[in-house]
């Protein structure tokens, strides 16, 4: 049977976010989520999330700010010998350039600031994923297993690059820094062996779905046979202008998902579907 866990990216990047992961989760049709702890609506949800231990939340290790006009930066005290900072103070807007750029030391004490940060806020942080893929650079993939082994959390890794669905960022430079596919295999061997479930699939939010394209999600997950599922969907509530002014080219994305997510025509065709739903909660070290 195949084990398959909804989960909610890119939480605290907007209260949208944050409405849609609690709305859902409640619901049952998200099953966990993770925070972007730089981000400017963090401390909502983990006020929710501390109040609330029915949320099942983690850490999106962020390394990137990819808006044009909603930018962050790292928690940690770096400078511009660290690599992590743009010309303007701000996180690299794309995964390349971090890769190029960021010194190793550097990315882990940022990680690191944003886990501490978001268990001082008082989430139980039941797992880490990477925001844009980042954390699973060859550079420092080894060190993302390593990390999540310190806090005792399980990280998202796949055995092969092509098994792990939004890898285009990461990819992206491959042509000047190889070695991805050789780097998260190796990554994946030493998750397994501290007791971490290293997934058979990472599927993601079609974010090229022209805005007048019906989604069409039973499509995505109607065969799935692979033993560990995991999909990283980004729901997002409608409201205001905020998601739309963050995101004018495809907002539309992540309001259809919380609009689809929310029926009571997608719970009853999730429950008739021979799949186990789990959070990342049920799936510690072991």
């Amino acid at each position: 049977m195949t084990t398959l866990v909804i989960h909610a990216d890119d939480v605290g990047m907007c209260h949208g976010a944050n409405r849609a992961f609690v709305e859902l989760s409640h619901v049952g049709t998200i099953t966990s989520g993770s925070v972007m702890v730089p981000c400017p609506w963090f401390s909502e949800i983990a006020e929710a999330a501390a109040s609330d231990n029915t949320l099942d939340c983690g850490v999106h290790l962020t390394l990137t700010s990819e808006h044009a006009h909603y930018r962050w930066g790292p928690l940690s005290r770096v400078g511009p010998t660290s690599g992590l900072l743009d010309d303007h103070g701000f996180l690299w807007p794309d995964v390349t350039s971090v890769r190029r750029r960021a010194h190793p030391e550097a990315v882990e004490q940022e990680w690191r600031a944003q886990i501490d940060r978001a268990l001082a806020m008082g989430i139980n942080v039941t797992h880490l994923d990477a925001h844009m893929g980042s954390a699973l650079a060859p550079e420092w993939c080894h060190r993302y297993v390593a990390v999540g082994i310190d806090y005792g959390v399980p990280v998202l890794i796949t055995s092969t690059l092509a098994a792990y669905g939004p890898n285009g960022h990461l990819t992206a430079g491959e042509e000047e820094r190889p070695g991805a596919d050789e780097a998260i295999g190796a990554a994946a061997r030493t998750a397994a062996a501290a007791g971490m479930p290293v997934f058979d699939r990472v599927l993601e939010t079609d974010f090229g779905r022209p805005r007048h394209t019906p989604p069409d999600y039973p499509s995505m997950l109607s065969d799935l046979d692979e033993g560990l599922v995991y999909c990283a969907f980004h729901p997002c509530a409608p409201g205001g202008a905020e998601v739309e002014a963050i995101e004018p080219e495809f907002h539309h994305v992540r309001t259809d998902e919380y609009r689809i997510f929310g029926t009571d025509s997608w719970r009853e065709w999730l429950a008739a579907k021979p799949y186990r739903l789990a959070g990342m909660g049920e799936l510690a070290l072991g």
